[in-house]
C-alpha cells in the first residue's frame, strides 16, 4: 500500500491534518473483491443443491466470472502499491497477525478453487463450447496435454461436492476480509467497527445476486435471486444502522467521526449514495418485481451494482478524513 504520509499544515493559530492514503483504486479492488466473494459463494451454494438444470446462469455460468473479477480487482490493488517490483514479497512469507498477509494467501486460494468449479460444471453446461476446446486442444501444439487436460475435468466432477464445499469458506473469507481490512487500521475511528467484515460479506453476495439477476435467462431464476437479494438489502441495512450507533455509543471519536455522516461533509454522499442508491431505491424496484412489475432486470441491478460500490467508495474516503488527534 501507499506509505503513510501526515502533512501537518498550520496557518495561524489553526491548524489542521491532511493525509494522503488510498485513491480510487482501494475501493475498486474491494468491489470487485466482494463481487468475487459473492460470486463463488452463490454458485458453491447452488451446486451443492443440485442447481445445475433449474437455476443455470447461478450453477454455470455466474462462477465463470469470479478469476476475471478477482483478476480486476487485484490489478486496481497493484496500481497502488508504491514499491510494485515487490509484490512477491507477500508470498515468501505467512504473518498470522497480519491482516494483509491474511488477504495475499485468501486471494492465491481464489484462483484454483473458483477454477476448478468451473471444471467441475462446465462439460455438462457447456458442451458444445468445451468440445470446441478439446479440439482445438487437439488440433494445436497442445496435443499431447490434452488427456491431461481431460483428466482436470474428470477431477472436478469427481470431487464436485467437496469442491464446492472449499468455495464457501473462502468466499465468506474473502467477502469478509474486504472489510476487516479497513477496520485493522485503529487510527481511524470511522473504520474502526467489527460492523465492517460482515457488512462488507453481505454486500459482496448481495452485488453477486443482482449480477445473476442481470444475466438470468428464465423467469424462475431471476425471482427466486430477487426474494434473496432482497433479504440481503434487508441485512445490509440493519448492519449500516448498527455500523452508525456503534459510533455514537462509543468514545468521543467515534462520536466525531459519526459526524462526518451525521451533519458533516459526507452527510449527502451517504445518505443518498448508500441508504438511497444502495439500499433503499433496489429494494423499491425489487418488491415492485416480486409484485407483478415488469422492472428492467438492468434498473435494480445496476442501482445494487453501483451502491456496492459507492459504498466502499464512501466508507473509505471519509474513513481517511477521521483520526482520533486533531492538530
Amino acid at each position: 500500500m501507499n506509505q503513510l504520509n501526515e502533512i501537518l499544515i498550520t496557518t495561524g493559530k489553526a491548524a489542521r491534518s491532511s493525509f494522503q492514503i488510498w485513491g480510487w483504486e482501494v475501493p475498486v479492488y474491494l468491489f470487485l473483491g466482494g463481487i468475487t466473494a459473492g460470486v463463488m459463494v452463490i454458485a458453491a451454494w447452488m451446486v451443492l443443491k443440485g442447481k445445475d438444470e433449474e437455476y443455470p446462469v447461478s450453477t454455470n455460468m455466474i462462477i465463470l466470472a469470479a478469476p476475471v473479477l478477482i483478476t480486476l480487482g487485484m490489478g486496481a490493488l497493484f496500481l497502488d502499491l508504491s514499491h510494485k517490483l515487490y509484490v512477491w514479497r507477500f508470498y515468501t512469507a505467512f504473518r498470522i497477525t497480519s491482516v494483509m498477509s491474511w488477504g495475499a494467501w485468501i486471494l492465491l486460494l481464489v484462483y484454483p478453487l473458483s477454477i476448478l468449479l468451473i471444471a467441475s460444471t462446465f462439460r455438462k453446461g457447456y458442451s458444445k463450447q468445451y468440445g470446441k476446446i478439446m479440439a482445438w486442444i487437439g488440433s494445436s501444439r497442445l496435443a499431447p496435454y490434452a488427456g491431461r487436460v481431460a483428466g482436470i475435468f474428470d477431477f472436478a466432477e469427481k470431487y464436485k461436492s467437496i469442491i464446492a464445499k472449499a468455495n464457501i469458506p473462502v468466499g465468506v473469507l474473502l467477502g469478509i476480509y474486504t472489510g476487516i481490512l479497513l477496520s485493522s487500521f485503529g487510527a481511524r475511528p470511522f473504520w474502526s467497527s467489527a460492523i465492517l467484515g460482515p457488512l462488507f460479506l453481505v454486500s459482496g453476495v448481495s452485488t453477486g445476486a443482482a449480477l445473476i439477476i442481470l444475466f438470468a435467462k428464465t423467469e424462475k431464476e431471476r425471482a427466486f435471486f430477487t426474494k434473496v437479494d432482497l433479504g440481503l438489502i434487508a441485512v445490509e441495512l440493519f448492519m449500516v444502522i448498527l455500523f452508525i450507533i456503534g459510533m455514537l455509543t462509543s468514545s468521543r471519536q467515534h462520536m466525531e467521526a459519526a459526524d462526518l455522516i451525521l451533519g458533516g461533509a459526507y452527510t449527502p454522499a451517504f445518505w443518498v449514495g448508500i441508504f438511497g442508491i444502495a439500499l433503499l431505491i433496489p429494494a423499491f424496484f425489487e418488491l415492485l418485481e416480486l409484485k407483478g412489475k415488469h422492472v428492467p432486470a438492468l434498473l435494480a441491478s445496476g442501482f445494487v451494482l453501483f451502491g456496492g460500490f459507492l459504498l466502499r467508495f464512501i466508507i473509505v474516503d471519509a474513513g481517511q478524513v477521521s483520526a482520533w488527534l486533531k492538530y
